[in-house]
């Protein structure tokens, strides 16, 4: 993976393709992002860069503690909340206080998009595990309970039985998403089909660890 960049989601909309047919995508502020550090095998073990959003999310200095202030200074990068590391192939490639873009895509590429997801609070089996249901009439007084809990015999729920609970608020992430435009003036990725989060959240784009075929 050589690729990455953290964005904000914009929202999403549609597009049409050069058939005329309509596309839904989801619009990405990708950047500018600023690397703040480069570790190798040699020094750390790995490969990987340590990337701040700064455009969206600037902290002020007072408010971060000394070990950061002193790591986003040595970067020459300013205070920021958003702060997430991507290994790559080669970590020569980059030095500290390297910009990335969003044209670092093209369209035609494939991305990996992570993010937390919408938190949907406490949630039902048919909701939250897609269970069926039960009767809707003659005298039926169960509609959407879990149902069966198990055997008798054991007196006792198994773990990992399927059950209600909290939905949502959790990193998800959708492979295999097309670009279908990368502006790097402004900043903006055009991604086929969703993204898990809320509009204004942080995403995680990576290049795609599936091809496609």
């Amino acid at each position: 993976m050589s690729k990455a960049i953290l964005a904000r989601k914009v929202g999403m909309t549609q597009i049409f393709d050069e058939r005329g047919h309509a596309v839904p995508v989801t619009v990405l502020e990708a950047g500018p992002c600023y690397v703040t550090q480069v570790k190798s095998v040699a020094t750390d073990g790995y490969n990987s860069i340590q990337v701040a959003l700064v455009a969206f999310k600037e902290q002020k200095e007072q408010r971060v503690n000394r070990p950061l202030r002193g790591h986003f200074k040595r970067a020459g990068v300013k205070p920021c909340r958003w702060l997430r590391e991507f290994k790559v192939d080669d970590p020569s490639a980059y030095e500290p206080g390297h910009e990335l873009r969003a044209d670092i895509f093209s369209p035609g590429d494939y991305v990996d998009v992570s993010a937390i997801s919408k938190g949907k609070g406490f949630a039902g089996t048919v909701k939250r595990l897609g269970f069926g249901r039960g009767p809707t009439s003659h005298g039926s007084h169960y509609h959407r309970g879990p149902g069966s809990l198990g055997a008798v015999d054991p007196a006792r729920v198994f773990k990992g039985r399927p059950l209600p609970g909290r939905m949502g608020g959790r990193r998800r992430t959708v492979q295999n998403l097309r670009v279908m435009q990368a502006d790097g003036e402004k900043n903006i990725l055009v991604v086929k089909g969703s993204v898990p989060g809320p509009r204004g959240g942080l995403v995680e784009v990576r290049e795609t660890k599936k091809r496609k075929v």
